[in-house]
């Protein structure tokens, strides 16, 4: 579906992306979400705002995308609680969103099935919303009993198995239930936000040119795509744009970003298949990836690197050089461990047919970034709408329609490829001049909308600022919003043992949707 299809006005954004924002009452809400439903369109986002204090109210958005851009709908609500009509109905992921929505700001989907609590966890009271401009902040520490009505399977020789919130070792911290026949798994329900940070309070009042740290720090593994957002988001509002040199520095850092992320997830997949070899390779392979990030650009995560602006960092070209015999270097081992990974009967018996998502399931359910690509689902912001210097790199689009654990990795093969030619060609087309420009014309109250192929899949960042160059409300959306509840299903009739495997071939974001 296209924007221009729209049957209301919809008024195009400033900015490297095509974003456009409509507003609507509840008849077209519901009539649009009915429209891309029927088109075999996504949900991008769905979130809330107080615009209490600027002659408005409650407001809640929803983002979809389009074939020619972002299409972000804008609902005035209002009754106590404000409500508007709930689209979980039409698009899956949008449940989850809607309840944080409630749990945040008091915003209620009326007519959704599931009303239970998102992230609030007895954390504050039931009737406290931390993203209100009222909210006392101290009634935030007055915790609650609370019992959380899981879903139930009945039946002989039925049993649970609860595993979280807190887990063996350094990872995040997640609550899942298995209802099980023996070790074959019937259901699974997950239960998150045991990590909620109050990332989109401590937006509030922030300098527009200062947030993108706070912004980087979303989701630590994905804070070049976060930031990189962020920027395009206050770009938009500022009205400039940011010099040639930066955005191909830009995406020179979301590339290894990407290949960082591949070369330890797909160790980590060959170590939960019990072959340690491929975890010590591809870490050392990592290892050295995040040195040569440290020596060139000093940081070994790329955080902080790239500014409302542009970049704040401008490497020799010895540093690029560098950068440019390492793809060389990291390529050929890479391959020759793909032939290990691909040969091995014993990796590809547990890889194979595991944590199957169909086409036809990721499409109903909403899949996407590198997880849906493993499920013939062919978006990549990359490639559909290609901001500088995507548009004249050509992207090649790695894909699969297995939708198995094995088509998972072999995504993640093929975009670590990719990735390194795409290095290479950004690295030897380098245009020289200035690497950042200073952000004017943002002391007007404005909004704005940044979009990023991230590793995992799209990432958003929606950006509202006051008269005075300050963030009045900033809602960062990780793509595990969608994809967490298709693991749900990825693990019916797979066994127990084989969770930790499908898990980490999605690799979802704890912090990344619980913010």
């Amino acid at each position: 579906m296209r924007i221009a299809e729209m049957p209301f006005d919809m008024k195009r954004l400033a900015g490297a992306m095509p974003v456009s924002v409509g507003d609507v009452d509840e008849a077209l809400w519901l009539a649009t979400a009915q429209a891309f439903a029927a088109a075999g369109g996504r949900l991008v986002a769905l979130w809330g705002s107080d615009r209490r204090g600027l002659g408005e109210g409650f407001v809640v958005f929803a983002a979809y995308a389009a074939t020619d851009g972002l299409a972000c709908l804008r609902l005035p609500v209002s009754g106590d609680p404000p409500e508007y009509p709930d689209i979980s109905a039409l698009f899956a992921p949008a449940g989850r969103m809607q309840r944080a929505a409630f749990d945040t700001l008091g915003v209620r989907a009326r007519g959704a099935i599931d009303q239970r609590p998102w992230l609030r966890h007895a954390a504050w009271p039931v009737d406290f919303f931390p993203l209100r401009r009222d909210a006392d902040g101290a009634r935030a520490f007055e915790v609650e009993q609370e019992h959380y009505e899981f879903v139930t399977v009945a039946g002989d020789g039925v049993h649970e198995i609860p595993v979280g919130p807190i887990h063996a070792g350094i990872i995040e911290p997640g609550h899942f239930r298995f209802s099980i026949v023996g070790e074959k798994v019937l259901r699974l329900e997950q239960r998150l936000g045991y990590v909620h940070k109050g990332i989109e309070k401590r937006f509030d009042g922030m300098p527009l040119a200062e947030a993108h740290r706070l912004a980087g720090r979303v989701s630590g593994d994905s804070t070049v795509a976060y930031a990189w957002a962020y920027a395009m988001a206050a770009e938009s509002i500022a009205g400039g744009g940011i010099p040639p040199r930066a955005a191909w520095l830009r995406a020179l850092l979301l590339e290894r970003e990407r290949v960082a992320n591949h070369l330890g997830d797909l160790g980590a997949l060959g170590n939960d298949a019990a072959l340690a070899f491929g975890l010590a390779q591809f870490s050392r392979l990592r290892e050295q990836w995040l040195r040569a990030n440290a020596e060139v650009f000093g940081h070994r995560l790329l955080m902080d690197r790239i500014v409302p602006g542009g970049v704040d960092f401008d490497p020799y070209a010895s540093a690029l050089d560098r950068l440019l015999g390492q793809c060389d270097e990291i390529e050929g081992e890479v391959r020759s461990l793909r032939a290990i990974y691909d040969e091995h009967a014993g990796l590809q018996d547990r890889f194979q047919t595991t944590g199957i998502v169909t086409p036809e399931l990721a499409a109903r359910l909403g899949l996407t970034g590198l997880a849906g690509r493993a499920s013939g689902q062919a978006s990549d912001l990359r490639v559909d709408l290609p901001c500088p210097p995507y548009d004249a790199l050509n992207v090649q689009r790695a894909g699969d329609d297995r939708g198995d654990v094995a088509a998972r990795v072999a995504v993640r093969f093929d975009e670590i490829f990719e990735s390194l030619r795409l290095l290479r060609t950004i690295i030897g087309k380098m245009p020289s001049g200035a690497s950042r420009t200073e952000l004017s014309g943002a002391a007007a109250p404005g909004f704005g909308i940044g979009r990023v192929e991230g590793w995992r899949g799209e990432v958003l960042v929606a950006l509202e600022t006051d008269g005075l160059a300050r963030v009045r409300r900033c809602h960062c959306h990780d793509p595990s919003w969608q994809n967490w509840p298709v693991l749900e299903h990825a693990v019916i009739g797979n066994i127990v043992p084989d969770f930790p495997l499908i898990n980490k071939s999605f690799n979802l974001s704890y912090s990344g949707q619980d913010l």
